[in-house]
This record gives structure tokens, sequence and C-alpha cells, in this order.
């Protein structure tokens, strides 16, 4: 498969836009013919150490993990724990950020495993290459996102400028502790087995909203030097990620 690239634009183009912010003077649109920045996929798994049929997915989107110009972000959540293994990943706000895809996805109900891909779709997860082919489709995507730009102070990040969607978006920080990460489950219906999960989501935070001008936003403080922060432009009425980008501790 061939993968868009990440988003490293150089400092000149995000300091002039930067400049721009601080003097309050709007942005300048971004021209129609100027070549489209590449941006990664972002593919979200909802999973659970308590779920049968989740290991064989969570390989699945491991092996696309390797791939160039994906992020891969694992969410455990916490509803399966009432089968008797209290997931060790879990967090109730994981979730939340799974049922806030429900309504702009039209989505009956949310189930584990599931996958959502750039927060535009969901994709199946029985078949390796159907997954695969979904994340090749969002790939190809020719979008103009906003550009994204981590300051060498590490402490902040820059989101430059673009067209706002409908309802304005925010800057939202992932932290995770980036490769897999394997758990000896005690309980319940995954009992003797171990579940292998990668890039496992520690929490998530809200830096700020984006309205189409570019501005610089605090990044987490609380990060260890094994972790990395995925940094997501996503609007907030259809929960489409319109960008995505990685710091990581190397």
């Amino acid at each position: 498969m061939r993968f868009r690239g990440w988003i490293f634009p150089a400092a000149a183009g995000l300091a002039a836009l930067f400049a721009a912010a601080s003097s309050a003077q709007p942005a300048a649109p971004r021209a129609a013919t100027r070549e489209t920045p590449a941006e990664p996929v972002v593919v979200e798994l909802f999973t659970a150490q308590g779920c049968a049929g989740c290991p064989e997915v969570n390989a699945r989107v491991e092996a696309l993990a390797a791939e160039p110009g994906v992020i891969a972000l694992t969410y455990a959540v916490d509803y399966w724990d009432y089968l008797g293994w209290p997931d060790t990943f879990a967090r109730p706000e994981f979730a939340e950020r799974q049922r806030g895809y429900r309504r702009p996805l039209r989505l009956r109900a949310v189930s584990t495993p599931q996958v959502v891909i750039d927060g535009r779709r969901t994709a199946p997860v029985a078949v390796a290459e159907a997954l695969q082919a979904v994340v090749a489709e969002e790939a190809a995507r020719r979008v103009f996102p906003p550009e994204i730009e981590f300051r060498e102070t590490g402490d902040r990040v820059g989101v430059g400028s673009g067209r706002a969607p409908a309802g304005g978006a925010e800057v939202v920080a992932v932290i995770y502790k980036p490769g897999p990460q394997s758990v000896e489950i005690g309980a319940g219906d995954n009992r003797g087995r171990t579940v292998r999960q990668v890039n496992v989501v520690r929490a998530v935070e809200v830096l700020g909203g984006w309205t189409g001008r570019p501005g610089l936003y605090r990044l987490p403080t609380d990060v260890s030097e094994d972790e990395a922060i995925a940094v997501l432009v996503q609007t907030r009425a259809d929960r489409r990620i319109l960008n995505g980008a990685v710091r990581t501790s190397d």
C-alpha cells in the first residue's frame, strides 16, 4: 500500500503564519493551485482485553501501525469489565470518545472491536485485506489540512491556517506508549490468553479550539520519556480528523 507522508512543514512557513496571527491580521487563504501537503491516516481502534474477538483485530491494527503514513491509536474501553476481567488500560473517557462517533457515523450502537478511520468512517475488521483497503482509500484522499508543527522547545505545537469547518474544530493531544504491550488475562472470556495491543492510549486532552486561523497550543507536561503525543485537529460537529502529527521522545 502507498500511504500519505507525515506533516513536518518547514519552520519558516508556520513561523510566517504565527507572525500573522500575533499581529491580529487574518491569514491569507491557501491558494487553490498550491500542492496539497500529504497527511497521515489516523486509525483508531476501540478494543478491550476481555473481548474474545479483539486479539485478532489488535494484530491487524498492529500491522497497520508499522506502515509509513499511518497513526494507529488503541483505546481500551471499560464496558467489558463486567465479564470478570478489569481492563488494565481502560478508562471511561475512551468509551465516551467511541460513543462520540456513533451519531456522526450513523451507527446504531458502538461495539468492540471497532476501527474508525480519520474520524470519517468505520472499517471492516473481519478481514485484514478489507481493513487495509479502507485505509488505502483514505490515504488517497486529497484535502487541504492545516499544517502541524512541534516547536523545538518541546512544550508547544503550532497549527496553521485552513478552511474552518462548520462548528469549528479542536486540537486534541493523545498520549500513548508506542509499540506493542502484552497482558496476561486471568479471568473472563480471554482467561489464560496473552493479549497484545499496540500504541496504547493513556490519556486524551483537548488543547483548545481551532477556527481556521493559525495558533500555538501548549502540550501536556505529564508525558514520560517512553510515551509519544499524537496531535489531532478534529471537527466538533462530525468528528472528522483534518490532520495529525506525532511527537516522540527520540
